[in-house]
């Protein structure tokens, strides 16, 4: 009896899914992530007690390092992208090549937790769980350092500064990690990320397919006018008149032009114009944001505004400059890399415990990887109702559940390798 192409290729595929599962690897992994329970929350709460900001993690990037090299890593690489770390491990079967990569950077909140391990920084807070995607991170490297027979192929770790947002004028983040070699010498064939989510439990992994996260577009825009007495309107231009118009009006780009269908958010964060009560200001500067999640309403929304504006500055008199500042694409779960992945995370932590969130409309620079080579970014919960760990990140509250560093590194450790097994034939 003969096969159709299409039968045979499935039957290869869950032949090839059922040969990775190897159950001794996974319960010597599994023993090896719970051994090092203690030392990942020493870890992470020691990150938590000192975050630094954004292009500032000299500190932090010093103690990634020197771990890195206490595991014997085979490379370990520091400044790139300012305070980047990058760190290779080599398996004791050659195959291709994995990225993982983990960001580094605090924000300016200042805690409100009474907790022992507190920041020690006034006003700069690990809201977002950076110090928890570092501690997962620094857990696979150590784990998979010790058990380098199981590694066919080679991982490079990531440690990556200013995800948050370099300074202004300087550069920083995922782009410049990229441009200073971070996928290349050796370019892996796919990179992981994880990110952690207070609003999914802790024992449970969200995965989406294609868009997971929100493209993000921060604009600034100028509307120049002409400046006169506040009692002689018609003998100026007076760009707050314009401005407030032309705020009002891009929100129609959501509501009239683009599709309802399409998640599109454009927000004005900052209106500034005028010195004085009686006289018209010649200028107002306004800075906001645009998301969406899908490439092409990005385009085109991005034209709609420029219409938008050129159409009611045309019809005061009134001139405008538009630019946009730092862009991140939409972070793209590769379909393919997914549905290889998946049966990893469900072998490890059980079908029951996979989520589909929503796609967020927070963004990530990790998308800038994926521009290059297929990535696969998670969100791992952290929540905890039952111990009243609820606020969500970038909020003086934000906190863990720490039991989630454990399953962290579990499946992070899995991934990789299964992906090494997986490929090992096409190096």
């Amino acid at each position: 009896m003969r096969l159709s192409l299409t039968r045979l290729l499935v039957l290869i595929a869950l032949l090839s899914a059922v040969s990775i599962a190897n159950p001794a690897r996974d319960e010597q992994l599994a023993k090896a992530a719970e051994a090092l329970r203690a030392k990942l929350i020493e870890t992470r709460r020691y990150l938590h007690q000192h975050p630094e900001l954004s292009n500032r993690e000299e500190k932090t990037s010093q103690y990634i390092a020197e771990k890195l090299r206490s595991f014997g890593l085979d490379e370990v690489k520091t400044q790139v992208g300012k305070y980047g770390v990058v760190g290779l491990l080599k398996g004791a079967k050659p195959g291709p090549v994995v990225a993982v990569r983990a960001d580094m950077d605090a924000l300016p909140i200042l805690e409100t937790l009474d907790v022992p391990y507190k920041s020690q920084n006034p006003g700069v807070k690990h809201a977002c769980g950076h110090d928890l995607h570092m501690t997962v991170q620094l857990g696979v490297a150590e784990i998979l350092s010790k058990n380098r027979n199981l590694i066919n192929g080679t991982i490079k770790f990531i440690f990556q500064p200013a995800e948050e947002g370099a300074p202004e004028g300087e550069n920083g983040g995922a782009k410049f990690m990229i441009e200073e070699g971070a996928l290349e010498n050796p370019k892996p064939s796919a990179i992981f990320g994880l990110h952690v989510m207070p609003n999914i439990q802790v024992g449970q992994i969200g995965i989406n397919v294609g868009p997971a996260m929100a493209s993000s577009d921060k604009f600034m825009l100028t509307i120049r006018g002409k400046k006169v007495h506040g009692a002689y309107p018609h003998d100026g231009i007076d760009t707050i008149v314009v401005a407030s118009e032309a705020v009002l009006a891009l929100q129609t780009i959501r509501s009239r032009r683009i599709n309802t269908q399409e998640p599109l958010v454009i927000t004005i964060g900052s209106f500034q114009g005028g010195n004085r009560f009686n006289i018209i200001a010649d200028e107002v500067k306004i800075e906001g944001t645009m998301r969406t999640l899908n490439e092409d309403v990005r385009t085109a929304a991005m034209a709609m505004m420029k219409q938008t504006l050129q159409g009611i500055t045309s019809a005061y008199g009134a001139s405008y400059e538009l630019t946009w500042g730092r862009n991140n694409p939409v972070t793209y779960n590769d379909p393919k890399l997914v549905e290889a992945t998946l049966p990893t995370i469900k072998r490890i932590i059980g079908e029951a415990n996979i989520t589909t969130p929503r796609p967020q409309m927070g963004a990530e620079d990790f998308s800038l990887y994926q521009k290059v080579i297929p990535g696969f970014f998670y969100f791992l919960g952290v929540g905890n109702t039952s111990k009243g760990i609820t606020a969500m990140i970038h909020t003086p509250e934000f906190d863990a559940d720490e039991e989630a560093l454990v399953i962290g590194v579990k499946v992070m450790s899995n991934v990789l390798l299964d992906y090494l097994d997986r490929n090992a034939n096409r190096n």
